[in-house]
């Protein structure tokens, strides 16, 4: 089967088919004739460790991708990149837009490059970037429209910039003050028209869908074609993208694929993104690679099994800066355990907005934290009551430990030796924690 792999920047669940209020009705359609995963977590709630993880099927620090692909961070092997073992089965492969892998792009494998945008994302995003989409989607179409069903197979990953800050101007029939700014950022009018360029931004990342299926159904190929559509992490507000709360690595998921038992239907069984490449071995028949961490998906979208995992876990190791985490979730508990010293609230790793500011105006960004934060998720789904201190959670709390530390010594996180050291050629800034004053675009 061909493999059609759709991804966007910063966008959490933040679409139609998760019960917001954001009009993506190629995205809703897309969630009613595949399934739609809404316990789905990102392997970190950074970018190019995220996707890295996605694509090796290994955790971000397994496979070597602990920060930014622009900053210097790299793969350990890019070998390990799914691309790579697709182009060795006779996979016709193509990367559109967006990858933030490996740089230069040409360290991963793909047989054909679609774009040809002179795109760095390690410089200001000052360019128009609807018309880079749309224009990626069109090329993505072309590509569609260019093969016949006794063709060998392709694999195209269609990367979007958006939703990824700096956001386009917002929409016309978007108006700012009948929005409500996601949870927990404070209801204000700024924060109110601040998300209302996010919604415009979701609606391009629509559109550029929209395009792409309509292709793939006029070409005659859905029927033998998997989609994926998913994102990188949570949203670009704070206590979002580059946290490990749910809002920072809950992700949106959806998979379509031909003789799909769950078609129309939703899954509330915890899955992660290292679960993707071996869920596409088990459905076109290759053999899994030894150096995969996740767990096939199939048995679940046959019926056969109702989860396929008792926990996940995610990291930070770098993103803007050095700001070291890890994390286990299960199905009610989540714990957290901060390894720096001392453990700032507003990080220099969150995107600059106008609910940041508000938090830097005022002394928030001078608190403490905790090194461990544990939740009851049943109780308190927002994640704001650690539980750390609290006798009746002492056994959940030994346990979650006792099973955090046993999956760093098992994936040999470097984080067990001490501080982690930057690599050759790879940079961050030098502070974790920023003051009102100062301005931090992180890029990623």
């Amino acid at each position: 089967m061909n493999i059609i792999y759709m991804h966007t920047h910063d966008s959490g669940r933040y679409f139609d088919p998760y019960g917001y209020a954001i009009r993506t009705p190629a995205i809703q359609s897309l969630a009613e004739k595949g399934t739609v995963f809404r316990q789905a977590f990102s392997a970190a709630p950074t970018c190019s460790p995220s996707r890295a993880a996605l694509l090796t099927g290994m955790n971000p620090h397994s496979c070597g991708m602990i920060g930014l692909a622009h900053r210097g961070f790299a793969l350990n092997d890019y070998k390990k990149h799914i691309v790579n073992q697709l182009n060795e089965e006779g996979y016709d492969t193509a990367l559109c837009g967006i990858q933030h892998v490996a740089d230069p792009v040409g360290k991963i494998g793909y047989g054909k490059i679609l774009d040809s945008w002179d795109f760095d994302m390690s410089k200001d995003f000052n360019f128009d970037t609807i018309e880079y989409d749309m224009s990626n989607a069109e090329k993505a179409a072309e590509f569609i429209k260019t093969k016949k069903s006794d063709d060998k197979p392709f694999f195209l990953s269609f990367g979007m910039f958006n939703t990824h800050r700096v956001f386009p101007p917002v929409s016309q029939d978007v108006v700012p003050d009948y929005l409500k700014p996601p949870s927990p950022v404070k209801d204000t009018r700024e924060n109110r028209e601040d998300f209302a360029g996010y919604v415009t931004s979701a609606r391009v990342v629509n559109d550029c869908v929209d395009i792409v299926l309509k292709t793939l159904q006029s070409s005659g190929l859905k029927e033998k074609t998997i989609v994926i559509f998913t994102t990188d992490h949570g949203i670009a507000f704070p206590e979002m993208k580059c946290s490990l709360y749910d809002t920072g690595i809950g992700v949106t998921l959806i998979i379509d694929y031909p003789g799909n038992h769950m078609k129309g239907s939703v899954s509330d069984a915890l899955i992660s993104h290292l679960d993707i490449y071996p869920t596409i071995c088990d459905m076109i028949g290759l053999n899994k690679p030894e150096w995969l961490e996740g767990e096939s998906l199939l048995p679940l979208l046959e019926k056969r099994k109702e989860s396929v995992r008792e926990e996940v876990f995610a990291e930070v190791t770098y993103h803007a800066a050095y700001e070291p985490m890890r994390c286990i979730r299960t199905e009610r508990y989540k714990l957290i355990r901060r390894f720096d010293s001392p453990f700032p609230v507003i990080p220099s790793n969150s995107d600059d907005c106008s609910a940041k500011s508000l938090l830097l105006k005022s002394d928030y960004h001078h608190i403490g934290r905790e090194e461990y934060l544990l939740f009851d998720l049943n109780k308190d789904p927002l994640e704001r009551n650690n539980l750390i201190k609290v006798p009746e959670y002492q056994d959940i709390l030994i346990s979650l430990k006792s099973r955090l530390e046993l999956w760093m010594v098992s994936t040999d996180d470097p984080l067990l030796a001490g501080s982690v050291p930057l690599p050759p050629g790879a940079f961050a800034n030098q502070k974790s924690c920023i003051s009102p004053n100062e301005k931090l675009l992180d890029f990623g």
